[in-house]
């Protein structure tokens, strides 16, 4: 299943716009970019050992909120069942775009796992965290927390991994424009002769 192309153009161009280095210059090396690998491996653990934590983290805000349901005051009710809600739907969609972005290199994947992550995951989280009002339980606030760190920690590394990405698919770029110039050069040397010849 992929994204449909109009987001990925829109994340895309977002990516190469919010990542890119500007004072970067060319690759550091001079080995086939086309070889490198790009995604990032502690990225890809944070990711996995999140896969597991989350069910976890599900089941003990749901036993929490049964325990604490008849203290809190309804709009907080309503509001507590809707993050929860949220939050599962969305750390889905987080979670699926964070492995195809990571494993397979793709930059528009890895930039809806970013802005997921950190405009939409990270405040609901620490919403749940910070607001003294839903009177939050010792083992709720320990969960928030974990959740909370792995969140932190997965978009500061998604945020270098995609800065690493985009460079090296700009240097692609450049590269294969590189070699149609020369590859136009050629041709004209070549005309050239042939019209000398006759």
């Amino acid at each position: 299943m992929e994204l449909p192309d109009p987001v990925r153009r829109r994340l895309g161009n977002f990516s190469r716009t919010v990542f890119r280095d500007s004072s970067w210059t060319g690759p550091e090396h001079s080995e086939d970019p086309d070889n490198e690998v790009n995604s990032s491996m502690a990225l890809q653990m944070a990711l996995y050992f999140n896969t597991y934590f989350f069910p976890l983290w599900w089941v003990g805000s749901i036993l929490m909120l049964h325990m604490k349901y008849s203290f809190l005051p309804d709009y907080y009710k309503f509001i507590v069942i809707t993050i929860i809600v949220l939050v599962t739907l969305i750390e889905a969609i987080r979670l699926y775009l964070g492995y195809m972005g990571n494993l397979q290199e793709k930059v528009p994947e890895l930039a809806g796992f970013w802005l997921l992550s950190l405009l939409l995951q990270l405040p609901l989280i620490l919403f749940l965290l910070l607001n003294e009002s839903i009177t939050s339980l010792p083992l709720e606030k320990a969960m928030h927390i974990i959740f909370t760190m792995f969140l932190t920690f997965q978009v500061i590394l998604a945020f270098y991994t995609l800065k690493k990405m985009v460079n090296h698919l700009a240097a692609r770029f450049h590269l294969h424009d590189f070699d149609q110039l020369s590859a136009n050069r050629e041709d004209m040397r070549r005309m050239r002769s042939c019209i000398e010849e006759i």
